[in-house]
């Protein structure tokens, strides 16, 4: 339910507007006297016609009693009682709107308000006070209608001085026909009105006692008692009177003009002007407003009311209906009947009998409506729904009244312009009332018009509405002020548009509604720099400026108009959030060096863990290394500082950035640095200050600490990382504090470490549980300490796969103070190894190849370098000053990909004063390898000797341009003897593999072991190396049993799974083939060709091998019997253990086809090596076991041989023994069979198996090999 109409907004504005109008006639004495008090004498009597506590008795027509408690009346001057003219009122519109832009203006806070503040206001508290003054003032634009009877006057006031010569006639010609109002003249207005004539008299000019008496009581004579008043005013004669309470301050437009208002009324001129006021609304103006509805209802009832009045009325109105449409209608004069009723209804509603009103109101509608009397027709259909408003009754009967009084208005164009927008107003506030807001918007819409500023306020008023919608309708309340803005910058009321757009800002902020946001932070900038306020012009700017959404002329025109607004200001500027560029907070890390340190920069970008688990053999007990480092740092560090990095004066401390430019338009950064700021330990702890000034005294000259600055330019779009450096000079506290940089030349942009509290990226440092990230930003600098610097020389960027080359590992001291007791963990052995004193000297490649006289005395491995933990160099090495300390390194490019190698050289420093007694120097490095030479191997037993193989070796050239020469096999070792079957001429007529190219050859493997012990000869040389070209006098044979490559050849067998391997064991084979680049023309993008390539390979096989011995062909007659024959299997034992062996023959199922058929038991013989490494490494394959155990025919197929003798024999072998067994078979048919049809298991006594070799195989299973027997018919 709504409240009492009366006390809402639209109650009281229709009883201040909607009230009797008391026109007013003054000669000029009477102004003159009234203007001493600085106010005319309408304006003397206005304060005075508000009565909020008067009782006065009405009667209704139908002689119901009630009391109006609460009255007032309007005064016009009779030059006003018209037709405001519409460009004054505009004028004024425009001049109230300005003059409230102004003040709104001046109380604007700096900062946006927030949108949960607005919401949380009441509607009277959120909408700017001035919209209801506008309001009243649109209202009053279209007073003194012709077709509304509550503007005509229904009294006068006619007033002359005591000074004026002969006061009675004056007063008959105040009311001279020629003097009223056109209206009263032209009969739209009855002029036959209440008079009430007033005799002024100023006391300024004498008693009242004389003159003023005579005349007063000549004009009761004339003009009858109860019509005449005296009024004394100026009763101050002394001095001027200050009035507490101005009475006159809120009526007056102008607030300056308030000053000394009535200063010469003492308290008896104010009661008698109330007392006049009061009695002529009490005792005239009321009663006599209620004798004329009382004769105006009787009249109507006499000539409308009842049935045959109303049939009457149609009947006499018949016809109309099919007239010509005017505007206007036919014209009505006072005495009218449709007048009459008029002014009853408006008489009745002033005097608040609303349900008079409502039924005339409803009586004279229609025939309104049937004369075509449209704006008469609206503006009853207008009071009808206010009527409805006030008695509230039927919601939906006074919308619909609104509604089409509203739509008649505007249908009429320019004639009902103004008294469109006063319905749509009054409309408003009926839907206001009823918390109708998204409606009342709507109409506040409608209401625009065509004048822009007009269009600006409502929609401003509109926006508002949406606002206090439940719920909240925030994307229309922004939209809405960002439309009412651009209309009032049409009209140039930027102050205004700068209000609402900042108010639209409070939705905007945090949104995604990013264009918007942009348009409206550029256009208040625009404005606050058209009025010079080029500080807040800047801050909005600057909100814009990373708008990476726009278009690139967008773009352009934002960061154009920024800079041509700092550049206004005069100054250099410098804000604390710039937003281009913009800074990546998360990828900001801190690189500093405390024990450890970095040969380069990738080195720093390493995970710590990483460089940990390298280290951790390195350092001395590890653990307790770190306990002791944090024990001395407790005791040498203040407990201020506990918390803080350690850097080292002199030694930079590095902070890499991200910059990004969002914008697709190139910009200039210049002076990029570090802000910093250093205290001694004697200071106290820096104070947090963030600010500008702060700031800029950290960027001042320091000579603590030195800053390296940056210019760069940044391209659309582009992203750079930009390393910033500060050293320390001198021992204390250093605090990194931001960054700063300047934008065109013209803007300093600062950024606060701190207060963005980034995710913690540093390196290097030891981190407690309790770590601050802003702890990252603050260093403890101790004293200069020893630094070592160091590089590899020669290591490749890019290699191809196989590629081996000599490096050099450098280190520099250049410190006074020595460093020893080096130490370096390496962490991919298969590319990098540490190579002996002595290579630093020798020539490269002629330093891998054998010597004459070192032909049988090949160098085994450092067995200290063959390992893969911390390499120790020699006691007495030590490194200080210029000289630089060398020491040989090799490298091979292990397989394809892109590879990170990581290198820790741990030392010890001299200086044992030092908080810090030892340090790590990190070296880092990437090589990409690309693919090279392709290398298989497939390996076959051979069918007539024991422990020999025929090999077939496989290359392809996966290069896409590289040419290269296939120069050696070796095999590792004594053990092994190979020889090729063709000359190399014949396998290899280019001497050179093209790019993807492809070439097999085959060579022979013999055991030299087996072969020497069974001849029972001493052992002799073994030709281990295979030269593929052509033989010459030139030719190189490369020791592969020698350092470096046996050293490579070692961590290739423990990648292979090979860790335990004997070189020795005959049952393994490791090939390393050797290759050349050939000189290409084409850009391979190597800076330096491969010299040396090799490629590595290992095969294993099962401890026994066995043949079979015996004819292959033979003929027999079978008619007379089955054939026998006799066979003999030679086995052999290569391992260190007693073997037990079981031969299992199986008779023969037919001369049907091979199945395979998988066995659990681990395979004997060759077989394949599953590498851990990429498919582009050397693989060694076996075709050995193609066959497996043979599918079973059916019970009635005959076999055409079966084994005789037992069916299963068991041998005990002694290591490194052989054997002989014999076998037998029955033939039936002639034809040629294949004897394979067998299984040989084995199993190796744990006795002599001394080595404990878990990794050995323990047991097998071997399917027999093919020997095929063919056997005749004799003749």
């Amino acid at each position: 339910m709504m409240m009492d109409p009366a006390t809402t907004p639209l109650g009281q504005m229709l009883l201040e507007e909607i009230t009797p109008v008391v026109m007013v006639l003054s000669t000029p004495s009477v102004e003159d006297s009234s203007l001493k008090n600085g106010l005319s004498f309408l304006h003397l009597l206005t304060p005075f016609c508000s009565f909020n506590n008067i009782d006065v008795p009405v009667r209704t027509a139908s002689d119901q009693p009630y009391r109006l408690h609460k009255f007032k009346l309007r005064l016009f001057y009779a030059s006003d009682v018209r037709r405001p003219d519409l460009k004054v009122a505009k004028e004024r519109l425009k001049q109230v709107i300005t003059e409230a832009g102004e003040k709104v203006f001046s109380e604007l806070a700096s900062d946006v308000p927030h949108i949960d503040h607005e919401l949380a206001s009441s509607e009277y508290r959120n909408t700017p006070s001035w919209f209801q003054f506008l309001n009243k003032e649109l209202v009053r634009v279209a007073s003194f209608s012709d077709h509304e009877a509550f503007d005509h006057p229904v009294a006068c006031i006619l007033a002359v001085s005591s000074n004026d010569e002969g006061p009675i006639n004056r007063f008959v010609d105040l009311y001279n026909s020629n003097k009223l109002p056109s209206l009263l003249n032209g009969g739209a207005m009855d002029p036959n009105i209440l008079k009430h004539y007033v005799l002024v008299h100023d006391n300024q000019d004498g008693p009242a006692e004389s003159r003023a008496s005579k005349i007063f009581t000549e004009m009761r004579s004339t003009f009858g008692t109860s019509d005449c008043s005296l009024l004394c005013i100026n009763s101050s004669v002394d001095a001027p009177i200050k009035h507490q309470v101005n009475l006159w301050a809120s009526h007056m437009s102008d607030a300056s003009l308030s000053q000394g208002l009535g200063c010469f009324l003492n308290t008896d001129d104010i009661n008698e002007i109330k007392n006049l006021m009061q009695n002529l609304s009490s005792k005239y103006i009321i009663p006599n407003m209620e004798q004329k509805i009382r004769e105006l209802n009787q009249q109507v009832s006499a000539t409308r009311k009842g049935f045959r009045n109303q049939i009457k009325n149609l009947w006499w109105r018949k016809g109309k209906e099919d007239g010509a449409d005017s505007p206007n209608g036919p014209m009505y004069n006072y005495s009218s009947i449709e007048s009459q009723i008029r002014v009853l209804g408006d008489y009745a509603f002033m005097l608040r009998d609303y349900e008079l009103a409502l039924s005339n109101y409803r009586l004279i509608s229609t025939d309104y409506k049937i004369d075509k009397a449209w704006k008469r027709y609206a503006g009853v259909q207008e009071m009808m729904g206010l009527t409805y408003f006030m008695l509230d009754q039927s919601r939906k009967e006074a919308e619909y009244c609104m509604e089409n009084a509203f739509s008649t208005y505007v249908k009429l164009g320019s004639l009902g312009q103004q008294n469109a927008t006063r319905c749509g107003l009054w409309w408003i506030e009926m839907l206001k009332a009823r918390d109708q807001y998204k409606e009342a918007a709507t109409v506040y819409f409608r209401i625009c018009g065509e004048d822009i500023l007009h269009s600006a306020v409502m929609l401003e008023q509109a926006s508002y509405c949406y606002m206090l919608c439940k719920p909240s309708m925030l994307r229309k309340y922004g939209f809405h002020l960002v439309l009412s803005g651009e209309q009032y910058k049409k009209c140039n009321q930027i102050k205004h548009a700068i209000r609402t757009y900042r108010n639209a800002l409070s939705v905007l902020k945090g949104s995604t509604w990013s264009y918007i946001n942009d348009h409206v932070h550029f256009h208040i900038g625009q404005w606050y720099a058209s009025l010079g306020m080029y500080d807040v012009a800047v801050k909005h700017m600057m909100e814009i400026l990373a708008c990476s959404h726009q278009s690139k002329a967008t773009q352009e025109l934002f960061l154009s108009d920024f800079l041509q607004t700092v550049k206004k200001t005069g100054r250099t500027f410098e804000v604390t959030k710039l937003q281009l560029p913009v800074i990546n907070i998360s990828s900001i890390k801190v690189i500093f060096e405390d024990y450890r340190t970095f040969g380069s920069p990738s080195a720093a970008n390493i995970r710590e863990g990483l460089w940990n688990s390298l280290e951790e053999e390195m350092l001395p007990s590890f653990s307790a290394a770190k306990s002791n480092w944090l024990e001395l740092q407790s005791k040498l560090i203040p407990k201020k500082n506990s918390q803080s990095n350690v850097c080292i004066a002199g030694e930079a401390v590095k902070v890499n950035i991200e910059f990004k430019n969002p914008l697709q338009i190139p910009i200039p950064i210049s002076g990029v640095a570090l802000i910093c700021k250093h205290s001694d330990e004697n200071q106290s702890n820096m104070e947090k200050n963030n600010e500008i000034d702060h700031f800029r005294e950290m960027s001042s000259d320091n000579t603590s600490f030195s800053v390296s600055e940056v210019d760069f330019s940044l391209g659309g779009g582009e992203t750079t990382m930009v390393q910033l450096s500060v050293t320390p000079s001198v021992e204390g506290t250093l605090s990194i504090l931001g960054v700063r940089w300047k934008l065109s030349g013209t803007i300093i942009g600062f950024h606060n470490f701190e207060s963005s509290h980034p995710k913690k990226n540093i390196v290097k440092g030891r981190r407690k549980s309790n770590y601050s990230p802003n702890n990252m930003f603050k260093f403890m600098v101790i004293k200069s300490i020893p630094k070592l610097q160091g590089s590899v020389r020669h290591l490749p960027g890019k290699a191809y796969a196989g590629d081996l080359r000599q490096l050099v590992l450098e280190l520099h001291n250049p410190s006074d103070f020595p460093v020893k007791n080096l130490k370096m963990k390496i962490s991919h052995p298969r590319f990098l190894t540490i190579g002996n004193p002595e290579h630093i000297k020798s020539e490269f490649p002629a330093c891998l190849t054998k010597k004459i006289d070192s032909v049988n005395n090949d160098a085994q491995a450092n067995p200290g370098i063959m390992s893969d933990t911390v390499f120790m160099f020699p006691e007495d090495t030590s490194i200080q000053g210029e000289k630089p300390f060398l020491w040989p390194l090799w490298f091979r490019a292990a397989f394809p990909g892109d590879i990170s190698l990581c290198m820790s050289i741990y030392y010890e420093i001299g200086d044992i004063s030092s908080v810090i007694r030892y340090r790590t120097l990190r070296l880092h490095y990437n090589v990409q390898i690309l693919p090279s030479l392709d290398v298989s191997f497939q390996i076959s037993p051979s069918r007539m000797r024991m422990q020999e193989f025929l090999v077939r070796l496989d290359v392809v050239n996966k290069t896409s341009s590289e040419s290269f020469q296939v120069y050696q096999l070796s095999s590792v070792g004594k053990h092994w003897e190979i020889s090729l079957l063709q000359p190399p001429d014949t396998i290899f007529p280019l001497q050179s593999l093209m790019a993807g190219q492809a070439i097999s050859c085959f060579f022979t493997l013999k055991n030299s072991r087996l072969l020497t012990s069974e001849a029972n000869e001493p052992a002799m040389h073994v030709r281990s190396d295979l030269s593929l070209v052509p033989q010459s006098s030139d030719n190189l044979v490369f020791n592969i049993n020698n350092a470096p490559l046996i050293n490579f050849h070692h961590f290739e067998r423990l990648q292979q799974e090979f860790p335990h391997e004997d070189q020795g064991d005959l049952n393994t084979v490791d090939f390393v083939l050797i290759s050349r680049s050939l000189k290409s023309d084409h850009n391979s993008g190597l800076s330096d060709p491969p010299c040396v390539m090799s490629h590595h390979a290992t095969a294993s096989t099962g401890p026994i091998s066995w043949l079979v011995d015996g004819p292959r062909t033979l003929q027999h007659d079978f008619s007379a019997s089955f054939c026998e024959i006799n066979l003999k299997m030679h086995l052999y034992n290569s391992s260190h253990a007693t073997a037990i062996v079981r031969i299992d023959t199986l008779d023969s199922a037919g001369s049907g086809g091979v199945v395979q058929s998988p066995t659990s038991d681990i395979q004997a013989g060759w077989h394949d090596v599953t590498p851990t490494t990429p498919t582009s490494e050397p693989k060694v394959t076996s075709n050995a076991f193609e066959t497996q155990l043979k599918k079973a025919l059916s019970l009635d197929s005959v076999s055409p041989y079966i084994w005789s003798g037992s069916s299963s024999t068991n041998l005990h072998l002694e290591p490194m023994s052989s054997v002989e067994t014999p076998l037998q078979i029955c033939v039936f048919s002639p034809g040629t069979y294949d004897l394979s049809s067998y299984v040989l298991n084995w199993k190796l006594s744990s006795k002599g198996h001394g080595g404990g070799d878990e990794t050995k195989q323990q047991s097998g299973k071997c399917q027999g090999y093919k020997y095929y027997i063919t056997v005749l018919q004799s003749s």
